[in-house]
């Protein structure tokens, strides 16, 4: 009995974060409404990085060199993508948003698979092509349309999310680096990038923010950046890997449901179509990938796995915020 409450309570932990990080867009959406985009990520940096170098001195451990090496690099990848999606929703729904981002799914094993010149089975890629149809129907609205700009800079966030992803399995593959270190010099590298690209209209929009407007700022950070990575580090190392995969890929079902319900967003019907699109195609081609990988490499237990859930072996996509 205990076991199976354990359990739960794994999984009730991992679609927290799968939650979390589903709202985040609508989040965003109205912290852009009311001030820059550089200045909304330069004040949620700052609060992360506060909070992990926290954590990092209650544990009594800092970075060493390799770690600060790999973890400047990453962070400059994670600003990219987080400059590039926070300025895409606030162009486009919150909604769309997170279905376009889910994309990096499927785009991460493509990247992957280049790379290696190990390619993957003719279903994965069907997967892929129906995700794309998906797109297409999603930006439609009431008629056949190209993606707008805010879509296009979502687009483009999966695109380099994918390659951060790429880039966390080849840099940390087999080296014994703690996630905490290096998502800590991350938030530190964001922290000061767009801390020098705000810094002009800090003065100006500081005094303008309302005690709602820091409280959104405190979920991105706390609960989207700092809950999210603990959380996911511990569950997924009690949970096998295609069940924490399953429950964190929900991420896009909550942004959904986040668009719909509470920031009166819509789906015409062609979008709903496009919605269900993405979802299917990228947990099928998610499977497909799992499978593909698991014939060509050696079992392995969780815990090896995932012993060092975002940057040992291969994280989930969604792991890169």
């Amino acid at each position: 009995m205990s076991k199976l409450r354990g359990a739960y309570a794994v999984d009730a932990v991992l679609l927290g974060v799968a939650v979390v990080w589903g709202t985040s867009y609508l989040v965003a959406k109205d912290l852009t409404a009311v001030a820059a985009v550089s200045v909304v990520l330069a004040l949620r940096y700052l609060l992360t990085a506060a909070s992990l170098v926290v954590v990092c001195a209650g544990t009594r451990s800092l970075p060493d060199r390799r770690e600060l090496r790999v973890g400047v690099l990453l962070g400059c990848t994670q600003a990219a993508i987080l400059a590039l999606e926070t300025a895409g929703v606030a162009h486009t729904s919150a909604t769309n948003a997170g279905l376009l981002i889910s994309l990096t799914v499927v785009c991460t094993p493509l990247l992957e698979s280049a790379w290696s010149r190990s390619w993957l089975p003719a279903p994965f890629f069907v997967a892929a092509t129906l995700a794309v149809v998906g797109v297409g129907l999603l930006v439609s609205a009431d008629g056949l349309a190209a993606p707008g700009g805010g879509d296009l800079l979502v687009l483009a966030a999966a695109g380099v999310r994918a390659t951060h992803v790429t880039l966390i399995g080849r840099l940390t593959a087999g080296r014994a680096y703690r996630s905490l270190h290096i998502t800590t010099v991350q938030a530190v590298v964001g922290t000061a990038v767009f801390g020098l690209a705000a810094a002009p209209q800090l003065p100006g929009t500081l005094p303008e923010l309302s005690a709602a407007d820091w409280g959104r700022l405190a979920y991105l950070a706390l609960a989207c950046s700092v809950f999210a990575f603990l959380a996911q580090t511990w569950a997924i190392r009690r949970t096998s890997a295609s069940r924490a995969s399953l429950l964190m890929g929900t991420e896009p079902v909550w942004a959904v449901a986040a668009g719909l319900g509470l920031g009166d967003e819509r789906l015409t019907a062609p979008s709903a179509v496009g919605a269900a699109l993405i979802v299917a195609s990228t947990y099928w081609g998610r499977a497909v990938e799992g499978r593909h990988r698991a014939r060509i490499t050696e079992p392995e237990t969780p815990d090896a796995a995932f012993a060092d859930a975002d940057y040992g072996g291969r994280e989930p996509a969604q792991s890169a915020r």
